[in-house]
Parts: structure tokens; sequence; C-alpha cells
């Protein structure tokens, strides 16, 4: 599976698009962000590996899209079946939602990327490991170093998103059983972000991993009418012609 380059550009447009209508009090520090990794970002994949999800160029912004939309949703399905959507707002569940995954986005620095193409065809062809991780960065867990990155804008988090960011993984991390498998009503959570993120960002990944099964194009993406040359089209650009194509050489 594969995003045109159309595509790419639509759903880059729409993560910046979204970021200044929904957190316009932290949109000077985010656009800082988003301008510094632009050119990494909109083409990244959302992982390494063809099976897992969106490991592929364009990935990332596509899932992370995808998360929102599914956070939203969820959102309005635990409320309107009686779950609480108190104690946190719609706002910080779509902060939460746009950045869960941000640390994918590697270290502020030069080729500092988590995911650098698999120069391996082999591991490409018979394993499906379309990346490999980026061995000249320090190992990190993907939440640390998101909210990590949010602080080296100097983006303001709150404790909710802060939370749901670090433990978004759900069980899936050892290190956060204490939050998820409680024994006493002190240690629960103390309100709902947290769960519907989780659930939204493995929804969103389950869809993705049966698009790549059912080899069905991507839901998020639509055409757009901006004329293209060949290629800008062709799914076979190298990553850097590609980004020049599509934002200029700023």
């Amino acid at each position: 599976m594969s995003l045109s380059a159309e595509q790419i550009e639509k759903n880059w447009n729409e993560y910046r698009k979204r970021v200044n209508e929904l957190f316009p009090a932290r949109a000077n520090a985010l656009n800082k962000m988003y301008d510094y990794f632009e050119e990494r970002m909109a083409l990244m994949p959302a992982s390494s590996t063809d099976h897992f999800h969106n490991a592929f160029e364009g990935g990332y912004i596509d899932h992370v899209l995808r998360v929102m939309d599914c956070a939203e949703s969820l959102y309005n399905t635990w409320e309107a079946s009686g779950a609480s959507v108190d104690g946190f707002s719609k706002e910080e569940l779509l902060f939460a939602a746009m950045h869960h995954d941000l640390g994918k986005a590697g270290f502020p620095q030069e080729n500092g990327e988590v995911y650098i193409t698999n120069d391996s065809e082999w591991h490409r062809k018979n394993q499906g490991k379309m990346y490999k991780h980026n061995p000249n960065i320090p190992f990190t867990m993907v939440p640390d170093l998101s909210l990590w990155t949010l602080q080296h804008f100097a983006v303001n988090v709150s404790w909710n998103e802060y939370q749901a960011i670090r433990i978004h993984d759900g069980l899936y991390d050892d290190a956060n059983k204490p939050y998820f498998i409680s024994r006493s009503p002190e240690a629960k959570l103390r309100n709902n972000m947290a769960l519907i993120l989780h659930h939204a960002d493995h929804m969103a990944a389950r869809i993705e991993y049966e698009m790549w099964r059912d080899k069905k194009p991507s839901v998020t993406a639509t055409p757009v009418t901006k004329t293209v040359t060949k290629k800008t089209t062709s799914t076979e650009l190298n990553a850097q012609d590609l980004f020049k194509d599509l934002f200029g050489d700023n």
C-alpha cells in the first residue's frame, strides 16, 4: 500500500489546518515545531513493517489523522452510551491524539529520524521490514520522546494530555499496568480520556492493517485538484525529491 503525492500533500495540509483550528492558544509553538519537522514528518511512515500499520511514505500523518477522527467518534459514542466524558475536554483528547506518536519523528537534529529506509531488499521482500531503526540515535520509548519533544519546543501540555500520551499503548506496554489494572478506587484513572485515546489508536491501527491485508486505499485520503507532474505521482520517488515537488525547496 502507498499514498500518492496528492494524498500526502492533502493530508499534510489538513494536519496543519487542524493545528490552527483546534489549538489556537498553542498554535504558534506548535507551528514552529511542525515547520522544523515538515520535510521529515510529511513523508515518514507510521511503523517499520508493512503488516503493522502504514509502513510507507506519508503513513504517519495518515495514521494520526485517523486516530484523531476515531477519538472524536469514540468520544461521542461513550457520551451517547452513558459513559462519563467529564474531567477532560475534547481539545485535550484531540491534542493527545495528534501527538501520541510524535516521538516517531525522532530527535530534532540532522539525520535524527527514528525510521530509515531498509537497505536490505531481502528483509523488505521476505519479512516486510520496509524501514529499520536509526542506529545513530538513542534508544527511547515513543511516548517518552513525544513528551520530551513537546517540551523541547515549549508546547504547554496539561496533565490529562501528558498522562494520555504517556500510557496510550495500554497494556501492550507492561509499564502501564498500574494505570490500567488498579487494586483500589483511588488508583483508578480519574477520567476516561486515556482509555478513549488507547481505543482510538488501536482502532486506527487495525483499520490500517485491514487496508494493507485487503489492499484497499486509505479512507482518509481524497483526491485534490492540484495538477502534478508524472514525477510526483510515481510511487518510486526518492523522498527528498518528493518533498521538493510538494512543498518547494524552502
